[in-house]
């Protein structure tokens, strides 16, 4: 029987390294480890010759779920997760095989054999997005009381007199939040970047760039509303801003 060829992909080095080791000690071939989503979005563009993917979930910016569902006909995934509660109750919904951080040996091996058994199928663009996480929301001030707002509508967040609000293109909304960096302790996996230390952008949202004075940039997030980045975090920008719209 010829090894399993499998592809690894998780944005943390230790995780990914240690999974890779097991399944060469399992008797797999692994032909290739990726960092996150942006990577693998490329790869199946262009798919290389396997027969799984072991795919993380949490990833900054474009989530393992969210990859493969813009990707059709894709190999067989096995998903990896540190997170026990949702994902794990919708997998199981949908008959998916998923291993839990940190994976072992005996859990790995029965892994394995169902994907030797042809247990674990491919899942089609709609069966994914069944298994994407509800909407992420936060509270935002109405009147005397509060409403909430789902974070993909937000293009970027705003500090000024030490409050917080969110922003919707040329739309403002107060949040209960005092500083950014609650923010970014809120979402830690969505790719927020602090372009300027009153502003923080959420990159995906950005919709073209245009440079101004020398090593800066203006980055359009509605018709006629433009963010100025900051000189030092420009290269950063373009770079980011390049990965979420691949």
């Amino acid at each position: 029987m010829n090894p399993m060829k499998a592809l690894v992909v998780d944005d943390e080095p230790l995780a990914r390294e240690r999974l890779s080791r097991l399944l060469k000690e399992a008797g797999c071939t692994v032909v290739g480890e990726l960092g996150d989503g942006v990577a693998l979005l490329h790869w199946l563009k262009a798919p290389g010759e396997v027969d799984v993917i072991f795919l993380d979930i949490q990833m900054p910016g474009l989530s393992g779920i969210e990859v493969l569902a813009e990707v059709p006909d894709g190999p067989p995934v096995v998903f990896v997760t540190a997170y026990s509660d949702f994902a794990v109750r919708a997998f199981e919904l949908a008959a998916v095989d998923y291993l839990l951080k940190p994976v072992f040996e005996d859990r790995l091996g029965k892994c394995l054999q169902r994907l030797r058994d042809r247990l674990v199928r491919p899942l089609s663009p709609s069966e994914l997005k069944t298994l994407l996480p509800p909407p992420i929301r936060f509270p935002i001030r109405a009147g005397d009381g509060e409403i909430y707002m789902e974070l993909e509508r937000v293009t970027h967040f705003e500090l000024e007199n030490d409050r917080v609000w969110a922003c919707r293109g040329p739309n403002r909304y107060l949040t209960r939040w005092f500083a950014l960096s609650e923010v970014e302790q809120a979402f830690p996996d969505d790719g927020l970047l602090r372009i300027q230390r009153h502003l923080l952008l959420r990159p995906r949202m950005v919709k073209g760039i245009r440079p101004t004075t020398v090593g800066r940039i203006k980055v359009m997030v509605a018709p006629q509303v433009e963010l100025t980045v900051s000189r030092a975090m420009t290269p950063r920008a373009r770079e980011c801003v390049r990965a979420a719209t691949l």
